[in-house]
C-alpha cells in the first residue's frame, strides 16, 4: 500500500511539474490561432473547424491559421514598439503617489508608482486624436494586422520568458525567487515573484499597462473596422461600452488588483506574463472580434437591458472589491451595509519566522460567499458577450475560460489560505461555507 501511494504521488507530482505545463505551453498558442482563425476565415463557427481539421488535418490548418503570423510583421513589430515605449514612458514618468504592495512571503515590499488612471485616460485620448482626427494611421490599423500582432507577440513572450527566466535564476531582483529544480516547471511558473528590469516592475508593465491598456484599443479599432465596413450596430455598441466601464474600473482600482492573487502569489513566467500578453488580447476581446463580421441589430430596449444588467455587474464587483480593500485599510474601522464589520482575525507566520494577521470579512457581500466578487465578474463577461446573441458558441469561449479559471482560482487560494491562516482559517470558513455560489460551490 505505501510503494502504490508513493507511486500514485509520484506521478501526481510528474504532472503538476512536467505534463501539465508543457500541454499548456503547447496547447495555448495552438487555441488563441485557430480561434482567430475560426472568427476570420470559418464565420465563427467550431463545427466548420472541426470539419476542416477532420478534412485537411491539423498541420495543414495551421499553415494558414498561425505558420505566415509566426513572427508576425514589419508594420506588427513597428506597432507593438512605439506602443511599449510610449506605456513604459507614461509608467515611469507620469506623476502618482508611492504605493506599497503587500509584504511578501520573504519579508519584501514591492514599491509601485500609482498613475495607472492618468496613464489610461492619456492613452485612449492619444488613440482616439491620432487616428480619428489627424489621421495619422487608420483607426482598423489593429484590428487589419491583429494576426501579426498575436504572432509578434506570442514570439516576443516566449523570448521574454526565457530571459525572465535566465534572470531569475542568476540575477534575481531579490530573496523572492528560486527553482523548483525543474525546467519545464520554472519556465511555465517563473523564477521571481516580481522582477524589474532597469527600474521597471515586469508584472505591472504586462499584466497593467501591456495587456490591460491594450484590449480597449484593440475593440476600439473592431469597432471602427465594423463602422467602415457594415456601419456600426448597437450590439456592437453595447459591448465595447461595458467593456470599457470595465476596464476603466480596473485602472480605477489598480493600486487593488496589485494585492490580488495574480500579483501576490503568481510568478513572471509563461503562466502570467505570456497569459496577459498573447491569451488575453487574443481571447478576452474574441466576442468583439466575432462581432466586427456579425452585426446583430438589438434595438433599443434589449440593448439597454443588457447595457444595465452588465453595469450593475460591474458595480457590484468593484463594491465587493472595495468592501475587503476599506476593512483591510482602516483595520476593521468602518461599517459595510451600514454596520460593523463581522471579522475573523488570521495569524500567520512569514517564511522569516515573523508573526503576523490579518483580517477577513465576512459580511456585506463577503458574507455571501469566500469569492463573491467573481460572480459579477463572470456576469459582466455574459453580457458583454451575449450582443452576439447564440448563432455560434465561439462568442461564448472566453466566459466559459473565466469560469474555470475563476473556479479553479477559489479552489487555489482556499487551499492557499487554509495553509497560511491554519484554524483561523477553519473558523473562517464556518462564518462562510461557500466558495463562490451559496448551496452551489
Amino acid at each position: 500500500m505505501y510503494f502504490k501511494a508513493t507511486f500514485i504521488q509520484r506521478v501526481i507530482r510528474c504532472c503538476r511539474l512536467f505534463f501539465c505545463p508543457l500541454f499548456l505551453i503547447l496547447f495555448s498558442p495552438l487555441a488563441v490561432f485557430l480561434i482567430l482563425y475560426t472568427n476570420l476565415h470559418l464565420d465563427g463557427s467550431f463545427e466548420q473547424l472541426f470539419e476542416t481539421i477532420h478534412q485537411d488535418g491539423l498541420f495543414s490548418v495551421l499553415e494558414i491559421a498561425w505558420f505566415p503570423y509566426f513572427f508576425g510583421s514589419e508594420t506588427a513589430w513597428k506597432i507593438l514598439g512605439i506602443y511599449a515605449v510610449f506605456e513604459l514612458v507614461l509608467m515611469k514618468y507620469l506623476p502618482g503617489k508611492t504605493f506599497l504592495g503587500p509584504t511578501t512571503p520573504a519579508g519584501n515590499i514591492p514599491i509601485y508608482k500609482a498613475n495607472g488612471p492618468l496613464a489610461y485616460a492619456i492613452t485612449l485620448i492619444t488613440f482616439v486624436m491620432t487616428s480619428f482626427y489627424f489621421n495619422l494611421f487608420s483607426p482598423t490599423l489593429l484590428y487589419d494586422h491583429f494576426a501579426e500582432i498575436l504572432g509578434a507577440l506570442n514570439f516576443f513572450s516566449f523570448c521574454l520568458c526565457i530571459f525572465l527566466l535566465i534572470k531569475g535564476r542568476l540575477y534575481p531582483t531579490d530573496t523572492d525567487s528560486g527553482s523548483s529544480g525543474h525546467l519545464i516547471f520554472d519556465f511555465y511558473w517563473g523564477a521571481e515573484l516580481y522582477p524589474r528590469i532597469l527600474g521597471w516592475d515586469v508584472k505591472m508593465f504586462t499584466n497593467c499597462r501591456a495587456a490591460m491598456m491594450g484590449w480597449p484599443l484593440l475593440i476600439i479599432s473592431f469597432a471602427a473596422k465594423q463602422h467602415e465596413v457594415y456601419g456600426i450596430n448597437d450590439s456592437m455598441i453595447v459591448a465595447v461600452a461595458l467593456q470599457l466601464i470595465y476596464i476603466s474600473k480596473f485602472f480605477y482600482w489598480e493600486t487593488g488588483y496589485l494585492g490580488s492573487l495574480d500579483i501576490m502569489h503568481d510568478r513572471a513566467g509563461y503562466y502570467i506574463c505570456w497569459g496577459v500578453l498573447v491569451w488575453l488580447p487574443g481571447i478576452y476581446t474574441s466576442p468583439t472580434f466575432y462581432l466586427v463580421n456579425h452585426p446583430v441589430h438589438l434595438g433599443i430596449w434589449l440593448s439597454a437591458i443588457i447595457l444595465s444588467l452588465g453595469s450593475i455587474s460591474i458595480a457590484i464587483n468593484y463594491w465587493a472589491d472595495r468592501q475587503r480593500q476599506n476593512v483591510r485599510t482602516r483595520r476593521g474601522d468602518c461599517k459595510i451595509w451600514g454596520k460593523p464589520p463581522v471579522l475573523t482575525l488570521a495569524r500567520y507566520t512569514t517564511e522569516k519566522g515573523e508573526k503576523k494577521e490579518n483580517l477577513l470579512l465576512a459580511s456585506g457581500w463577503w458574507g455571501i460567499s469566500r469569492h463573491f466578487h467573481y460572480i459579477p465578474e463572470i456576469c459582466a463577461a455574459f453580457f458583454w458577450s451575449v450582443p452576439a446573441l447564440f448563432t455560434h458558441f465561439l462568442p461564448y469561449f472566453y466566459l466559459v475560460f473565466l469560469t474555470i479559471l475563476l473556479i479553479e482560482r477559489a479552489f487555489r487560494d482556499d487551499r492557499r489560505c487554509s495553509l497560511k491562516y491554519g484554524d483561523d482559517w477553519q473558523q473562517y470558513c464556518q462564518h462562510v461555507p461557500y466558495k463562490i455560489i451559496p448551496y452551489v460551490i
